[in-house]
């Protein structure tokens, strides 16, 4: 069984595969522009597509398939990002988390740099 958001979620996750796969780190990091790009055009999407199908007139089940497609992106991308700021991780968060994070901070730069820590916030 997959829900009705199949073919939105496979395009976003192969999205974030290529970009993935095809990412060349930046010489002088930060790339805090080409960081807010994979937030803007990946992750926000992502996430956003989540919470419209959560928030839905009518019960969405994803399936397995499916959230793990979720679970791959997010981490992609959250890598990514940490990856233009000169870290390298594997992020582990769902998309769960990475949606109730945006609900709290209302911005994507602000749910990215929660769930990674990247860059430190400042004392």
């Amino acid at each position: 069984m997959t829900s009705g958001y199949r073919d939105r979620i496979e395009t976003l996750a192969a999205r974030a595969a290529n970009d993935r796969e095809t990412f060349d780190p930046p010489s002088n990091p930060p790339d805090e522009e080409r960081a807010m790009g994979f937030l803007r055009e990946g992750l926000g999407p992502l996430v956003a597509l989540y919470l419209e199908a959560r928030t839905a007139d009518w019960d969405v089940e994803f399936s397995g398939a499916e959230l793990e497609k979720f679970h791959r992106a997010t981490n992609d991308w959250l890598a990514l990002y940490t990856q233009c700021y000169g870290v390298t991780m594997d992020p582990d968060t769902t998309i769960r988390k990475a949606a109730e994070v945006l609900i709290e901070t209302h911005n994507i730069r602000d749910t990215a740099q929660l769930l990674t820590q990247v860059p430190p916030r400042e004392s």
